[in-house]
């Protein structure tokens, strides 16, 4: 078996020689074939150059050089289209995941799973201001993510997983969408496992989250959880809401012609009559809209020959 071992990397040339002397001890020990593919995502400090020399003691270091920034989830997505390898494993390059983890991740997949993700869970060690101010948020995050997916995991952040090659054939990554992977191979059938991994603290550099990414992957969770229930029927969720909207319009309308039949009110003297106008345009935009959406997904699937449903095994077809 083949492992394809996936890095973004930003600004990490102190880092990287640490990361590969650590590296090579593990899969050393693994015993298969590997390649190692560094995604330098426009790095401004001599990341490039150190990748560069990398490349050229070992051949199986494959290096992919942005023009432009293009964030992690971006650097991953070119990461996975490049790799071969039968195992695909993406993890940071700021040390702050331990290659050491690797052997038992991949042990973890001999059980009968497709994705094992890792669980950085004594990753906020500190006083109870760290715990309040980091931890709890990340801990609501999760507990969100979970909720919305379905899929338990107690860290979606942590960047560390290994999957098989299949699970991660035709996954599009936009925005911050590569912490949701786990729970979109779930919703496509893949059996997702979480093991506890060690953290470490980054000895180089600055950390490139901020709480700006906690509202862009919030939002990418809005996007993921349309295209899991609704990307074959976005009628239901657009009409849906366009119904009860144009009802709540209906009702105000009534609600008005009542009060102005029984003399309690004009209609300029309330502000239903304005209330029901709006609400029935905005439904009929909305229904509108889930005509749109309708007729771009059966272009989006017959234009490229695809299929609505995923196929696990044939017999004597």
């Amino acid at each position: 078996m083949k492992i394809s071992i996936i890095l973004p990397i930003f600004n990490e040339e102190k880092n990287l020689p640490l990361l590969f002397a650590s590296l090579y001890e593990v899969i050393g020990g693994l015993g298969c074939g590997y390649e190692i593919i560094a995604v330098d995502d426009h790095s401004k400090d001599k990341s490039l150059e150190v990748l560069r020399e990398l490349a050229k003691k070992d051949k199986n270091v494959k290096v992919i050089s942005f023009r432009v920034n293009g964030g992690q989830t971006a650097a991953l997505s070119a990461g996975i289209a490049a790799a071969s390898g039968g195992l695909m494993i993406p993890m940071d390059s700021d040390m702050e995941n331990d290659p050491k983890d690797i052997p038992k991740l991949i042990d973890k997949l001999d059980e009968g799973y497709d994705v094992v993700s890792g669980w950085r869970k004594d990753r906020w060690n500190g006083g109870f201001v760290t715990r309040l101010k980091r931890r709890l948020p990340s801990a609501c995050a999760n507990w969100l993510i979970s909720k919305i997916t379905k899929v338990k995991l107690h860290d979606y952040g942590c960047i560390l997983k290994v999957y098989k090659a299949d699970v991660l054939k035709g996954v599009a990554l936009y925005g911050e969408m590569h912490r949701f992977i786990p729970a979109y191979a779930s919703w496509r059938g893949a059996k997702v496992a979480e093991l506890p991994v060690n953290y470490q603290a980054r000895r180089f550099g600055k950390s490139n989250y901020g709480m700006s990414r906690t509202f862009r992957v919030l939002l990418d969770l809005v996007t993921i959880k349309f295209f899991d229930k609704y990307m074959n029927r976005p009628m239901h969720f657009f009409g849906g809401i366009g119904f009860a909207t144009s009802s709540l319009g209906i009702l105000a309308g009534l609600a008005a012609i009542l009060l102005k039949v029984m003399h309690i009110r004009d209609f300029v003297a309330t502000p239903l009559p304005i209330f029901s106008a709006m609400l029935v345009i905005v439904g009929v935009q909305l229904v509108a809209m889930g005509v749109v959406a309708e007729m771009l997904m059966r272009t989006y699937y017959e234009s490229q020959g695809k299929k609505p449903y995923i196929i696990a095994e044939t017999i004597n077809l």
